[in-house]
């Protein structure tokens, strides 16, 4: 039952509210277009000098550590808001003046991607890279600075060719320099574009000296639309067929605008309009654009009532008819007290400071404009400053009568808890290792292997990994379908292999699969490469058995050798093969508590099988802990 007071304000804190003067346009002389180029003058427009006017004061404060009195803490980036009624060309001029200095700036709150002449030059690269015939979008590229093309070099190719563009650069490509960097580059381009998703064909074009060459051309505003950019080409893949085709449609027929949240945005300035700041709150904020008023020029030419049903329309002012000069200022007023309701709305976005400031052009003030609403009331509350550079401004303040750091006055500095003893202590080692052990992999180097490509490092386990795939998939085929699949796989121009090598390899293979003693490892009922497995103490262990056959009572484990020459003796068999089957064995008794487990290697050379006893294996059988 108590009542509830909402305070509009904090009361005895430090606050401030400064009205700067505004900015006009700067007198232009007369020039005489004879006049030689040294005397041309450089004029900046009021929008620029207000940009950068800000931009200094914003560079100021950063670096001298300006106090922000209610908090007692230096200012940053993400306490600061610049304000805006319209998006004009004031707020890309503010954006890069920020930029221009270093200052950590979001951004535009909205904007609309394909109007950006960054995004133009990408979209104009993708489609030539789907359309190599699309002679303007190829032109446009060159232009771009992606290639980096004069007038000159262009006129050169396209002047009096009788093809397309592409085809003229094609057959010319050594006739300059000019040329073959282009040639380079867009034939990088179609390389990539019929089999590289969007992202990833926009990613490597602008990691390869793409991004560098544009920013250098267009500035600091192109990295705002280029990130935005790839963003969006991700997720059109998440949820389309991730084709450039079809990407660069749908972001040309879809007129894509960003918005973005600034609400959750880093240390960084914010430049948004004052309808996208409702909700917000700032430490400091700029009023930038208060010099404009809505006036008559933007009246509707259909009014109507709302307590009647008729409409009228009137283009012109000379048939304007009295209910309809009645209707059009009612509707002038309500836009004047939504104009002014907004206004309220850019104030109270300040918690600490405001500043008031706007720009000119050559009509001057809009009567009735936000900033000489605010005028009037400053010219009684304010103090005079003299300034070097313009007119004084005015100034209201009020001081710091609370301590700095009241929890009922601000938000305090959370309190951190000590770290626990567990925080300063040395992680203990992981129980098992990051990725599962592999038995086939327990030396770095298995035994060498000699045949037809011995000599060639490269190709050390060419041979093996051949042999392997083919024992693996002729099983499945017919015994008279077996040959000749070996010797088309075998010929496939991939493998690299002269009719000698191939003719080996076929014959090796075919020995295997036709040995009476081996029909039972090949049966039907046997399964090739098989992935097994399980935790043999603390590690987990992970394989692939080339072959696995399993009856009631056994199972038999059949691994390919293709050493040559190949062991008869078991106690010959290299120390890492015992190791590796001494493991399969363990898994699958694990795994078949109740069944024998036969361990087999099948040496292709010869080819022979050794059937490795029990008792062997046993000596190299993992003990607790290690495997």
């Amino acid at each position: 039952g108590n009542f509830v007071t909402h305070k509009t304000y904090r009361e005895k804190q430090a606050g401030l509210v400064e009205l700067w003067p505004t900015f006009k346009p700067e007198p232009q002389e007369d020039v005489d277009p004879w006049d030689a180029p040294l005397d041309y003058k450089n004029h900046q427009s009021a929008e620029l000098r207000l940009a950068n006017k800000i931009a200094d004061t914003v560079q100021g404060w950063i670096k001298d550590k300006e106090i922000l009195t209610a908090e007692n803490r230096p200012i940053e980036p993400g306490d600061i808001l610049i304000l805006v009624r319209r998006r004009a060309r004031f707020a890309e001029a503010m954006v890069s003046s920020l930029k221009k200095r270093s200052i950590p700036v979001a951004g535009a709150d909205r904007m609309m991607l394909t109007d950006q002449i960054v995004v133009m030059d990408l979209l104009a690269a993708g489609r030539f890279s789907v359309m190599p015939e699309d002679s303007l979008s190829m032109a446009e590229v060159l232009k771009s600075p992606l290639v980096g093309w004069s007038d000159e070099d262009l006129f050169a190719l396209a002047h009096n060719r009788t093809s397309s563009l592409w085809a003229e650069l094609s057959k010319r490509r050594q006739e300059n320099e000019p040329f073959k960097t282009a040639f380079k580059v867009l034939n990088r381009l179609l390389a990539q574009a019929d089999f590289t998703p969007p992202y990833e064909f926009y990613a490597d074009l602008l990691q390869n000296g793409g991004r560098k060459k544009l920013i250098a051309r267009l500035g600091f505003d192109a990295e705002d639309p280029l990130d935005e950019f790839l963003s969006l080409a991700l997720d059109f893949e998440r949820t389309h067929t991730p084709s450039l085709q079809g990407f660069l449609h749908w972001v040309t027929a879809g007129g894509t605008q960003i918005k973005r949240d600034m609400e959750t945005s880093g240390n960084e300035v914010r430049v948004m309009t004052v309808h996208g700041a409702k909700g917000l709150e700032a430490p400091v904020v700029f009023l930038t654009d208060t010099c404009k008023a809505p006036d008559g020029r933007l009246d509707a030419r259909v009014q109507w009532s709302s307590d009647q049903p008729e409409m009228l329309w009137a283009p012109y002012t000379d048939v304007r008819c009295k209910v309809f000069t009645t209707w059009t200022d009612k509707a002038r007023e309500n836009q004047i007290r939504e104009y002014r309701r907004l206004l309220y709305v850019a104030m109270t976005r300040a918690k600490d400071r405001l500043y008031i400031t706007g720009f000119e052009d050559k009509k001057g003030r809009s009567e009735g404009c936000w900033y000489d609403l605010m005028h009037t009331v400053m010219e009684d509350l304010g103090t005079q400053i003299p300034c070097e550079d313009s007119e004084p401004l005015l100034r209201y303040e009020t001081a710091q009568e609370v301590p700095v750091g009241d929890a009922k006055t601000q938000n305090s500095a959370p309190i951190i808890a000590p770290l626990p003893d567990w925080a300063h202590a040395i992680a203990p080692d992981e129980p098992s290792p990051a990725r599962p052990f592999s038995p086939s992999k327990i030396e770095p180097e298995a035994p060498p292997t000699y045949g037809p490509f011995a000599g060639d490092h490269s190709d050390r386990f060419k041979r093996g990994n051949l042999v392997h795939k083919l024992l693996e998939t002729l099983p499945d085929l017919a015994v008279n379908q077996r040959e000749q699949a070996a010797k088309d796989w075998l010929a496939l121009p991939g493998h690299d292999l002269n009719q000698a090598q191939q003719n080996e390899i076929l014959h090796e293979t075919l020995s295997v699969l036709t040995h009476s003693d081996f029909a039972s490892l090949f049966s039907t009922d046997s399964l090739a490469e098989v992935a097994v497995s399980g935790v043999i103490g603390e590690h987990v262990v992970s394989a692939r058995l080339d072959r696995l056959s399993i009856t009631n009572d056994e199972v038999t484990v059949v691994d390919y050798k293709t050493n040559r020459p190949a062991p008869k003796d078991p106690t010959k068999v290299p120390e890492a093969y015992l190791r590796q089957m001494a493991i399969y064995q363990a898994l699958l008794q694990n795994i078949y508590p109740h069944h024998r487990i036969r361990c087999v290697l099948l040496w292709t050379d010869g080819p022979h099988a050794m059937v490795l006893e029990d008792a062997l294996l046993k000596i190299y059988r993992p003990i607790e802990g290690s495997p």
